[in-house]
């Protein structure tokens, strides 16, 4: 960008500029003062720390020709050749539309606010020639090349240190006013807007800027048909008296006639449309620096201004937006390409069971044109509580960042699916813009529940128990997934296992039972651990002698029978009168019942084995 110095001369013109047009300024700032009420609140006041208000560049302070009233003899649209607008102080097409684009979004949102279009082009006149510093305007609005103003060191000009990671000015040490509309990074910040509709608010594009700056001048209420609200604003934009007359200014030009769109810059072409030619910036020195010789401007008398030739051929030192490169002090670093969307390369949607990995996660920025950027920051960020988290090493983040590479790509790895499943979204943006971004579906599901083939029983000890006592060490269990060939049996964890005592193909309703605490139960239910073994709640025998079955089920129909003997309480009479035998079942006093044994999920008769598989129906 080419920066322009305050001239003596300019200053000095300014002086007879400004005490010509002091009377039209002082009664109507805007124009005629529309109906209204009290200003809306809006956005806050920036602060008296804001740097946007402190010196962050050289603006053009080359003031407009002093021009009649329209309708008289050289007044603009009158005295052109072609019967079109005044081509020495035209707007581009693509530039004015933004602006008045921006005067309708601020009427809309802040309709007290009464921010004029020809205000927002006023100051886009003076910081950089409606954009045509950046090399040209496409229609989209966005420019040929970023309009990058000089580092804020705190030499020349203000001191800003860096605040955007270099993301708009490319420099991660220190800010530099960006756009067409010279914001300040942490400005934008504070007062971006979308001008396009499209959800993104990008400072480089001038339908975006304009917004801002309406927002911007806006905040805190102000009522811009009032002459000390205008002042106020444009005092905030730059503190510099010089600068708020100049854009004044230009704003009553424009508001006068001047200022009709013209073609666009061709994209590539010099800057153009500017009443002085472009003038290499200089290093302070302690007095009023020398005027560098320049060509003669019209006298304040003449009333016809120069008409520019059309794309002039570049000067050496103005065929870069840099500027001349070979002096002491420059600071520009070379403006980066600006990502403005992002693209998914890797699957869209992602699954993991609970605990375990999603795979990785890959986007791709890209220009507008769709050509990849190096070195965009993206942040890749899950949303909503109890989601996935990234993991490196003992650390667990809802967010991690990561830097595109030369392909423009930009990958993550370490998402990990919580203990909650469900459907969550991980967006990723360009830096912190949230109106950037791609989103990834990453879904959380349970695991599958594991099956096993078989129940076993190690050992082959003999259940069996007195009347009233216990069956002695508890009764332990392994479910395993048999082996295919000649692999051995594998273990199962997790495997849920019913245990339940029958007595004569029936549940039993008395007999054996499970005891755990003071409840006593015929029927329980346990789990097998990662080893894939369990035992059961210790078995007990009540006062009922004979012959049981304890039939153990998995969820998936595994099934295995264990034989369960009571006997009378040693020296005990039998009904036979042999001791031993009280108690035992002898069909007498209980019917038995014949038909059970044939149901479904009743033990027909007790299994010898200690090993059993899956049934089949």
């Amino acid at each position: 960008m080419k920066i322009l110095r305050t001239r003596a001369a300019s200053v000095s013109r300014q002086g007879l500029c400004t005490a010509l047009l002091v009377a039209s300024l002082t009664t109507a700032a805007v124009g005629a003062s529309p109906p209204h009420h009290t200003a809306d609140a809006g956005d806050p006041a920036p602060g008296p720390g804001n740097p946007q208000r402190l010196p962050h560049g050289s603006p053009n302070l080359a003031l407009p020709d002093l021009v009649p009233p329209p309708g008289t003899p050289g007044a603009p649209g009158s005295g052109t050749p072609d019967g079109g607008p005044d081509k020495a102080t035209g707007i581009p097409a693509t530039a004015l539309a933004a602006y008045k684009n921006a005067e309708k979004l601020a009427g809309e949102q802040w309709p007290n606010c009464h921010v004029p279009w020809e205000l927002i082009a006023g100051i886009g006149k003076v910081e950089s020639d409606h954009g045509t510093m950046g090399g040209g305007l496409r229609t989209d609005g966005s420019t040929a090349k970023p309009i990058i103003g000089p580092p804020l060191t705190g030499d020349k000009f203000a001191l800003v240190r860096d605040t955007d990671g270099g993301r708009y000015d490319g420099d991660r040490q220190f800010d530099h006013a960006v756009g067409p509309m010279q914001f300040i990074p942490s400005t934008w910040e504070s007062y971006a807007a979308d001008g396009r509709g499209t959800g993104q608010k990008d400072p480089n594009n001038i339908f975006d800027a304009a917004a801002g700056t309406a927002r911007y001048l806006c905040a805190g209420g102000l009522d811009l048909s009032k002459q000390g609200d205008v002042e106020k604003a444009v005092l905030r934009y730059n503190s510099s008296r010089d600068y708020l007359n100049t854009v004044l200014a230009w704003m009553r030009t424009y508001q006068n006639g001047g200022g009709g769109a013209v073609a666009d810059v061709p994209v590539g072409s010099p800057s153009g449309g500017s009443t002085l030619p472009t003038i290499p910036t200089v290093p302070p020195v302690p007095s009023v620096p020398t005027v560098p010789t320049t060509p003669s401007r019209p006298a304040p008398g003449n009333t016809t201004p120069a008409t520019p030739k059309p794309n002039p051929k570049p000067k050496p030192d103005q065929s870069k937006p840099g500027g001349d490169k070979g002096k002491p002090g420059d600071h520009k670093p070379k403006p980066p390409a600006t990502a403005s969307s992002l693209e998914l390369k890797s699957d869209q949607e992602v699954t993991a069971d609970t605990g375990k990995a999603f795979p990785s996660l890959t986007v791709r920025a890209v220009t507008a044109d769709g050509d990849p950027v190096t070195g965009t920051r993206v942040q890749f960020e899950v949303i909503g509580k109890n989601g996935p988290r990234f993991h490196h090493g003992r650390t667990a983040t809802a967010t991690v960042t990561a830097t595109t590479g030369k392909d423009g790509l930009a990958t993550v790895t370490g998402l990990t699916a919580g203990a909650t499943s469900g459907t969550y979204t991980v967006r990723a943006t360009i830096g912190d813009r949230g109106s950037t971004h791609a989103d990834f579906t990453a879904v959380v599901t349970e695991p599958t529940p594991p099956k096993a083939d078989e129940i076993v029983r190690p050992g082959n000890t003999p259940l069996s128990a007195n009347a009233g006592a216990s069956f002695g060490q508890p009764i332990s269990l392994q479910a395993n997934a048999k082996g295919k060939g000649k692999d051995k049996s594998k273990p199962v964890a997790k495997v849920k296992i019913t245990a339940t005592v029958y007595a004569d193909g029936k549940v039993a309703k008395t007999g054996p039972y499970f005891k755990e605490g003071d409840n006593r139960s015929r029927t329980v239910t346990v789990t097998t651990g990662d080893d894939g073994k369990v035992d059961l709640p210790p078995l007990f025998a009540d006062d009922r002698t004979g012959s049981f079955t304890l039939l153990l089920t998995t969820g998936d129909g595994v099934q295995l029978s264990l034989p369960l003997t009571v006997t009378s309480k040693p020296g005990e009479p039998t009904e036979s009168g042999q001791p031993g035998d009280k108690g035992k079942d002898t069909g007498k006093g209980e019917k038995k019942d014949t038909k059970g044994s044939g149901k479904k999920g009743a033990p027909a008769s007790a299994s010898s084995s200690p090993k059993a598989t899956r049934t089949t129906d």
